[in-house]
């Protein structure tokens, strides 16, 4: 005892809570399956390496993934444990995790002790990049359904158009996923089966992520400039209505950029054929068969929109038209979607703006996929791309001063992000 009081006196208090340790043999192998390193009579305990919070200190895991016929009894029999074990696990975990549905090629983990590779303790299986179902095969068995801890950041990018903007931000090394936010922010105001090169772009936005750097997904754009056609344009994200919880986007004068109807019933294509009432066809003996409809090409299964919100009048079937969708919006106006794949209403519907009505597809007279979209104002066939069509209620006066004040920061960012930035350059976290 003499010689401890000693030592404590000699050395300093890191150094005395180590020989604590090792007086009480915290540091044994027996009583902590961690193993413990001892330098200078210091205990170095090796800090928790998790991973589907379970310490790889202690166990050795081995990666897997679904094979046809896997079960999850099957997979644990394999690996060294009996039926009459299987049947207790799945006892202690129904109506917790439902581990019935394995899919095939997904991922999952066991985890063997160190002590003992004969069996594994624990089963996780992770088909999903943010949850996972982890299952104790020992002792107190349990299982449970965990949603990984996620941090929301906000990042900005910006881009100039070479030929498109998904192209764009592919190049650019810019989250893809972006395109169409953007193409939604912008929906109403910007045509995008018509953007010029040189045109370009800048964006704050926030994208979530788990395990530090794996995205699973961009949450929202906060403000974002387009430049296009040499026209410049801001949107900024604002609540115009808290009771209703309705978010839109307004440019800096605080003009809604919403319209009463979309630019186009798709939300990436091309225009194959415009409105054009002297076109001419060769199959007709280069006659002119006029077109009162806007053709958008895109793959088999795209999902056509409804350009406003509307009451569906007709979900049918003709041999010229195919699967088709009329929608009346209000006295004035209708629009009508040929040649789906599939409908998605049915007549007396009520759809609003950005509804799934169906999707592309060849039926009809038609010699490749495609909707071909068609707009009537006041029940006579028009072209929607030369219509001034009304816009959506402005923001309210009351509202206005809150609206600059908000925007300042966010347009002041805008303004300094310069289009040679390197895409998602990381501001600031905002959650954890």
């Amino acid at each position: 005892m003499n010689n401890f009081k000693s030592l404590c006196k000699k050395s300093n208090l890191h150094k005395v809570f180590g020989v604590l340790l090792l007086f009480f043999g915290f540091g044994c192998k027996e009583n902590n399956k961690k193993e413990a390193i001892v330098q200078n009579n210091i205990v170095i305990i090796p800090a928790p390496n998790l991973y589907f919070g379970i310490d790889l200190n202690e166990y050795v895991v081995k990666e897997f993934k679904i094979k046809r016929g896997d079960t999850f009894g099957k997979i644990l029999e394999e690996n060294g444990i009996d039926y009459s074990e299987v049947y207790d696990v799945l006892k202690s975990i129904k109506g917790k995790v439902d581990i019935r549905k394995l899919t095939l090629g997904k991922p999952y983990s066991l985890f063997f002790s160190k002590d003992s590779i004969a069996s594994p303790e624990y089963f996780v299986y992770h088909p999903e990049v943010s949850s996972y179902k982890r299952i104790h095969l020992r002792d107190s068995l349990f299982g449970e359904e965990l949603i990984k801890p996620s941090r929301i950041v906000e990042l900005e990018a910006s881009g100039i158009i070479e030929s498109s903007l998904y192209e764009t931000m592919q190049n650019s090394g810019i989250n893809e996923s972006l395109t169409y936010y953007l193409s939604d922010v912008y929906a109403w105001t910007i045509d995008f089966f018509r953007l010029q090169k040189g045109d370009r772009f800048k964006i704050i936005y926030t994208e979530k992520f788990v395990d530090d750097s794996v995205s699973i997904g961009v949450e929202r754009i906060k403000a974002a400039y387009f430049e296009h056609k040499g026209k410049p344009l801001y949107a900024f994200e604002y609540i115009s209505d808290k009771k209703r919880g309705i978010v839109d986007y307004f440019d800096h004068n605080a003009k809604n950029l919403r319209r009463a109807f979309l630019q186009g019933p798709l939300k990436f294509s091309r225009i194959s054929s415009r409105y054009n009432l002297k076109r001419r066809i060769s199959y007709y003996g280069n006659r002119i068969r006029p077109h009162k409809g806007t053709d958008f090409a895109a793959a088999i299964g795209t999902p056509i929109l409804s350009t406003a919100n509307g009451t569906v009048v007709k979900s049918s079937y003709t041999r010229g038209n195919g699967n088709y969708v009329t929608i009346k919006h209000n006295g004035v106006y209708s629009t009508q979607y040929l040649h789906m794949k599939k409908r998605n209403v049915r007549a007396g519907d009520f759809v609003k703006q950005g509804d799934v009505i169906g999707w592309v597809g060849m039926t009809g007279n038609t010699s490749g996929p495609h909707v071909c979209y068609r707009f009537w104002k006041n029940g006579l066939q028009v072209d929607p791309f030369k219509q001034k069509l009304p816009e959506a209620t402005p923001i309210a006066s009351e509202l206005k001063l809150k609206f600059v004040q908000h925007i300042g920061p966010y347009k002041n960012k805008l303004d300094c992000i310069a289009f040679e930035t390197r895409p998602d350059s990381e501001i600031v976290v905002i959650q954890n």
